[in-house]
């Protein structure tokens, strides 16, 4: 595999992306610019694909550009046809690094599981040079959480001496994971997940294929506020088995078995995984669901509605726990879906 396909593997589709929400972020971030004190680093954080990368990216757009890119003095907006900032769209930028897990260069292709000593290692020396066409440098690591430990030491050295007009972006999913010390030399950004009608805003954006909008409300409500994970939800077919899986609940504490053995022979085999995957986490924010709208009854509720809660609860528990061992020991995935709905049809039976 060429060096060139790998960096196109390996680049974020922050480039495509609308940057959409995070208002508050968005401000923080201009005032800094603005007031000439911009951090050398920032901690941006929060769960996956809610922005994390698409906001860094603009961050680092208006650091490189700099000069007349900016289309508001409020926001970090800048004109996408300014020439350095359709530079960094390109990836072709000479003061900007993207650090992430790198591929494997020998077949099988794959990412590596953690970002490694040598990959901070190469970046902290970019850092140390002469900027090449702008008055910045810029370093991003995504996602910084993936580092291993000596990666981290390494990465803490940069962060105690940083080169003066260095902008060095973390992000994180899971920041606990990172070292004390890295945490405590990074101003903080946490996001937190878009609201319904922003995710069905990118949505739109975004997805070849038009989806209705009660289509992407549910696809941005399965999501959590990710519009991310909204996207690869609706690629992966996630609203065909969201119908699918809604079509089986409904007949509970029945089971339509010769619907619910169609659906199952749908995951056999390498290509049926990802579906599998996907079943599970909808099956998952329904459960969860559920649960929460029982427990919002609060105290007023009845004896046995409580009693009612606790019979869903412990089914999500032990549905969690049949999914988790299935991972672990390699089950037929067929007969955990058999065994699955065989314990929402006893919870059913006992509500």
């Amino acid at each position: 595999m060429s060096d060139e396909l790998i960096e196109r593997i390996e680049r974020p589709r922050h480039e495509l992306t609308p940057l959409v929400g995070h208002p508050e972020a968005r401000q923080t971030f201009a005032q800094a610019w603005q007031s000439g004190r911009m951090p050398h680093a920032w901690l941006i954080s929060g769960p996956a694909g809610i922005g994390k990368a698409t906001l860094a990216w603009r961050l680092a757009r208006l650091a490189l550009a700099e000069s007349g890119a900016q289309t508001g003095a409020d926001d970090i907006e800048t004109d996408p046809d300014h020439p350095e900032v359709r530079r960094v769209i390109a990836g072709g930028h000479p003061d900007c690094r993207l650090i992430r897990r790198s591929m494997t260069k020998r077949s099988p292709y794959r990412f590596r599981t953690e970002i490694s000593v040598e990959d901070i290692r190469d970046a902290s020396s970019f850092l140390h040079h002469t900027a090449a066409i702008s008055e910045w440098r810029c370093m991003i690591v995504d996602a910084a959480d993936e580092m291993n430990t000596n990666a981290q030491n390494a990465l803490l050295k940069v962060l105690e001496e940083p080169p003066p007009r260095t902008l060095i972006l973390l992000m994180a999913h899971a920041p606990s994971r990172l070292l004390p010390t890295i945490r405590s030399r990074c101003r903080a950004m946490a996001l937190q997940p878009l609201s319904q009608v922003e995710v069905s805003q990118v949505l739109s954006q975004q997805m070849e294929s038009e989806l209705t909008a009660d289509e992407m409300a549910i696809i941005a409500d399965i999501s959590g506020g990710s519009p991310g994970r909204a996207i690869d939800l609706a690629q992966a077919g996630g609203l065909e088995l969201y119908q699918e899986l809604t079509q089986l609940v409904e007949t509970l504490p029945n089971v339509d078995t010769e619907r619910l053995h169609a659906t199952s022979d749908k995951f056999a085999g390498a290509a049926g995984e990802a579906g599998y995957r996907t079943f599970f986490e909808i099956l998952n924010w329904c459960l969860l669901r559920r649960i929460r709208n029982d427990a919002t009854s609060g105290q007023n509720a009845t004896a046995a509605a409580r009693g009612g809660l606790e019979t869903w609860l412990k089914a999500w528990e032990n549905i969690s726990e049949l999914t988790s061992r299935a991972d672990s020991v390699n089950l037929d995935r067929k007969q955990v879906v058999l065994n699955t709905f065989f314990e929402l049809s006893t919870a059913a039976q006992k509500t």
